[in-house]
């Protein structure tokens, strides 16, 4: 008798804890949309130029107040300017500071949150200065931090980052304070590894769930906010083609031409509820007693 031989069972590739968590995560409808809906705007920035029919600023006086037609989708403003592409070339400036905020406001929240909650001497300090920022309301903070340094992008950025770093350094801190007591922690420490290397290395890579979730929602909170400064005249120049400068611009001529303020208020509203929604989704799943319920 011959010997049997046997062969290989086919297995199927395993998939990765973060693929398992991101499929489970894209099953949710609500956070599918939300994705979906800040995909198409993100998309629609990236490639405004092309998307477009007109110039954000090109001005036709002939065609002004043209309610939307094939010509025109969104119709013309007071001064024949093509409101589509001004939406389209607004997600452009609005992303971009929304980006910008979270980008300054992170790096400066885990500065702060990780060296107030490793530090016991300098957690008092450090955490009394950001108690005494997040005592004013954001938006009145943004006001007044833009009427000091002027009215202009970069400083509409600054002044919103400024008041969202807060926020993070006190996850951040909260976080910290949970992770420095765990045994591997003490370990590293008996071992020698640099202090720097424990915090951003061990500890950052610990705590960047609760970071994630925070960044999607200070975006959201910025776009809303540079909206608000700009329909408030307090933001950036009128000249930019923002969400929050076309309302502004457009609310005294509403009454006849309800367009000006419906499409870049839309707008507004669709990309913040998409990054609400998909920060929803994260917070839930990264945290360990949400995770079931998904």
């Amino acid at each position: 008798m011959s010997d049997a031989v046997a062969l290989p069972i086919a297995r199927a590739p395993s998939r990765s804890p973060s693929a398992i968590l991101i499929g489970k995560l894209f099953r949710r409808k609500l956070v599918l949309a939300g994705a979906a809906i800040l995909l198409i705007v993100t998309l629609l920035a990236l490639f405004a130029p092309w998307i477009t029919p007109y110039g954000p600023m090109a001005m036709k006086i002939s065609d002004r107040m043209q309610s939307p037609r094939l010509a025109h989708w969104f119709g013309t403003d007071e001064l024949g300017r093509d409101v589509f592409s001004r939406v389209v070339f607004g997600a452009r400036y609005s992303l971009m500071i929304g980006a910008a905020v979270v980008l300054i406001s992170v790096t400066g929240g885990v500065l702060l949150g990780l060296t107030a909650g490793f530090f016991r001497r300098l957690d008092g300090p450090i955490m009394r200065v950001v108690d005494a920022m997040m005592s004013f309301p954001d938006i009145l903070l943004a006001i007044a931090l833009v009427a000091v340094l002027g009215a202009s992008m970069t400083n509409v950025i600054l002044a919103l980052a400024i008041v969202y770093t807060p926020r993070v350094a006190r996850v951040v801190r909260a976080s910290t304070l949970v992770v420095r007591e765990l045994l591997f922690i003490e370990a590293a420490r008996a071992l020698g590894v640099s202090t720097w290397r424990i915090l951003f290395i061990h500890i950052l890579n610990n705590i960047a769930s609760p970071i994630l979730v925070q960044a999607t929602f200070i975006f959201a909170y910025a776009v809303l906010a540079e909206a608000g400064l700009s329909f408030l005249g307090v933001g950036v120049p009128p000249e930019l083609p923002t969400w929050g400068t076309m309302i502004a611009s457009g609310q005294q001529f509403a009454h006849q031409a309800i367009w000006l303020v419906v499409f870049p208020g839309v707008a507004i509203v669709l990309s913040a509820l998409s990054l609400q929604m998909v920060g929803d989704g994260f917070r839930d799943l990264l945290d360990p007693k949400l995770r079931k319920a998904i």
